[in-house]
């Protein structure tokens, strides 16, 4: 089953480091988010990726053209001309296709465009700038449970403020710090979509998250898995510093490879 990745997006609320990088290369612990992604999916033996590219996506070319060469040694034998990598860095088993979606097409869009590497299979959907500690094979055996086109997962985000308990004298009963927003569901990516979603999709001017989910939802053609484990999207500079210390203590609950 292969796993699309979408990466084409300009990522303009973490502006920080985007206007240097596409968003999915901003790196959490010297890895870019995309690898962290990425080595969720192996982590249940999803290996087989294809990740949308748009704004920058050359770098991402050149980031796994030279996946060897930045976690090895190297040797430069300048006056003969010659390389020698020392390799030490892990081989994954990844097979990584590399689609050229256009710089402004759209989520709907690139999805479209890459519908020839599908074919009739299939396929796990993500977006390049989210992690979480999913269990991906419980994920797609609740899809296959139910015979619809479409599994999103459902995840309740944290508020972005302390929540008060107060009593009827203004006491404080309780504080709780950035509690889940627990009467809310929304979409988390990590999606199981069959290749008939194609059907949904007009052209690269659609969002899939507009017309296509809409669509689905109102054929009955879509179930939520949820998931009320960690989940983060790093969409800005604050989120990003979170997951890097996250990351940094050793306990980053995404990290479930070993």
């Amino acid at each position: 089953m292969k796993v699309v990745i979408l990466a084409g997006g300009y990522g303009t609320r973490i502006s920080e480091e985007s206007h240097l990088k596409p968003k999915p290369m901003i790196e959490i612990g010297e890895r870019p988010i995309l690898w962290h992604i990425m080595k969720l999916y192996s982590h249940y033996q999803f290996n087989d990726f294809i990740i949308c590219l748009g704004y920058k996506g050359h770098m991402i070319k050149e980031y796994f053209a030279n996946y060897f060469l930045y976690g090895s040694d190297v040797t430069f034998d300048l006056a003969n001309n010659s390389t020698c990598t020392h390799s030490s860095a892990e081989v994954e088993p990844w097979k990584v296709t590399l689609a050229n979606t256009g710089l402004d097409t759209l989520t709907g869009g690139r999805i479209k465009r890459i519908k020839k590497y599908i074919g009739d299979e299939t396929f796990l959907l993500t977006y390049g700038d989210g992690v979480a500690n999913i269990n991906i094979e419980e994920l797609v055996a609740f899809h296959k449970s139910h015979g619809k086109l479409a599994t999103v997962t459902a995840i309740q985000p944290s508020g972005r403020y302390g929540v008060l308990g107060l009593n009827d004298d203004a006491s404080v009963l309780e504080f709780i710090e950035k509690p889940k927003t627990l009467d809310a569901w929304v979409n988390g990516g990590f999606f199981v979509l069959e290749p008939g979603i194609f059907e949904y999709i007009e052209g690269d001017h659609t969002s899939f998250e507009g017309h296509p989910l809409t669509e689905l939802a109102e054929d009955g053609q879509i179930m939520a898995y949820n998931h009320s484990g960690f989940w983060r999207c790093m969409d800005t500079q604050r989120d990003k510093l979170i997951l890097e210390n996250l990351w940094a203590s050793g306990q980053a609950p995404w990290k479930v490879w070993i």
